[in-house]
C-alpha cells in the first residue's frame, strides 16, 4: 500500500509541475512592455517557399528596453522578416534601415496594463483549478486504497501529504502571477 501512495503522490506532484510549466508558458507570452526577444516567437517568415520561424532565419536582439532588433543571415529576407512581423498581428512596426529591422515597443496604457494583470490572475486560476483537480483524483486513489484495506491513518496522513502539497504548488502559483503583475504594472 505504501508504494501505491508513494507513486500517487509522485504522480500528483508531477501533475502540478506540468501545470506550473504550462502557466509559466502562458505567462511569458502576456507581454509587459519590456522589449524581450522572445515577443517575436511564433513568428513564422517565409524562406525560400517554406514557412521557417523567424529566431532561424534572423538574430533577434535588444537594443534597450524597447526597441528589439532583427537582423537576417541574408539581406534578400528583410522585407520577408517585416512582412512576417506585421502578418503576426503583434502590434508592432518594424522599420527596415537596409541593414536589419529595428521595431519600437509601444508604451503600455494604464487601462491595457490592468487588462494585461487580469489576463495574468485569470491564467493563475486556471492553474489552481487544475492542481486542485488533480489533488481530487490523487485523493479519490486514495480513498479506492482504503476499500482494499489502507488503514485509516494511513488514508489521513496521505490525505494530509497531498494537501500540503497542494499548498506549496498554489503557493508558487501565488507567486508566478504577483511577480508578472508587478512586471506588467511597473513602467
Amino acid at each position: 500500500m505504501i508504494e501505491e501512495i508513494n507513486m500517487a503522490k509522485s504522480e500528483f506532484k508531477e501533475a502540478n509541475n506540468n501545470t506550473l510549466n504550462h502557466l509559466d508558458t502562458e505567462l511569458r507570452k502576456i507581454r509587459a512592455g519590456k522589449a524581450t526577444p522572445s515577443m517575436l516567437d511564433g513568428v513564422m517568415v517565409d524562406y525560400y517557399g517554406s514557412k521557417s520561424p523567424l529566431q532561424q532565419v534572423a538574430n533577434i536582439g535588444t537594443l534597450d528596453a524597447r526597441t528589439l532588433t532583427v537582423q537576417p543571415w541574408e539581406k534578400g529576407i528583410l522585407s520577408e522578416c517585416a512582412k512576417a512581423i506585421i502578418n503576426a498581428n503583434l502590434g508592432l512596426a518594424p522599420q527596415d534601415n537596409g541593414e536589419m529591422l529595428i521595431i519600437s515597443i509601444p508604451i503600455l496604457t494604464e487601462d491595457r496594463r490592468k487588462d494585461l494583470a487580469k489576463m495574468a490572475k485569470a491564467e493563475g486560476e486556471n492553474a489552481k483549478i487544475s492542481v486542485r483537480n488533480n489533488r481530487k483524483d490523487a485523493l479519490d486513489f486514495i480513498k479506492e486504497l482504503k476499500n482494499e484495506g489502507l488503514s485509516e491513518d494511513e488514508m489521513k496522513t496521505a490525505e494530509t501529504d497531498i494537501q500540503d502539497i497542494t499548498n506549496i504548488f498554489i503557493k508558487k502559483i501565488d507567486d508566478l502571477i504577483s511577480a508578472k503583475e508587478k512586471d506588467i504594472m511597473t513602467l
